[in-house]
């Protein structure tokens, strides 16, 4: 099985302990003369057992990303700060936001960044993830787990 199928099979996995999780929920207290659907303590019973495969699942798979763990992480940050510069306030200017309508004196801002800067920057941070994301969708798809 390669890195790909292993994240595709934890993923389905992890759907299938939600819903594992929800039938826990919805089924093991019921109001008197109703029907129960699924046995809680079986459920619950399934649940470990697929929290077991999970582990194990998800250790070969930690085992094996170990050569791209840099790429996983720097992938990761690159995520977040384009995350955060799509939100970065880049005004120049009287403000127009909320504090400026609530007092008498106009706010004028000067934005270190411009909104073109910003933009400019996301955009390479985008190009930059994608680059990593196929590197490591080339990794996933050729590399085998252990067993």
């Amino acid at each position: 099985m390669t890195v790909r199928q292993a994240l595709k099979q934890k993923n389905k996995l992890v759907q299938e302990l939600k819903e594992l999780t929800t039938r826990l929920v919805v089924n093991n207290s019921i109001i008197e003369g109703n029907t129960r659907d699924y046995s809680a303590k079986e459920t619950l019973g399934t649940i470990y057992n697929k929290i077991n495969e999970l582990t194990v699942l998800k250790t070969k798979i930690h085992r094996a990303n170990a050569p791209v763990y840099d790429k996983i992480f720097l992938l990761s940050e690159l995520k977040s700060l384009a995350q955060n510069l799509k939100s970065l306030d880049c005004t120049n200017g009287i403000s127009v936001d909320y504090y400026a309508r609530r007092s008498e004196s106009q706010i004028i801002k000067n934005a270190e960044i411009t909104t073109t800067e910003r933009d400019t920057e996301v955009k390479f941070l985008e190009s930059r993830i994608e680059q990593i994301q196929d590197e490591l969708d080339q990794f996933n798809t050729a590399t085998l787990i252990g067993e």
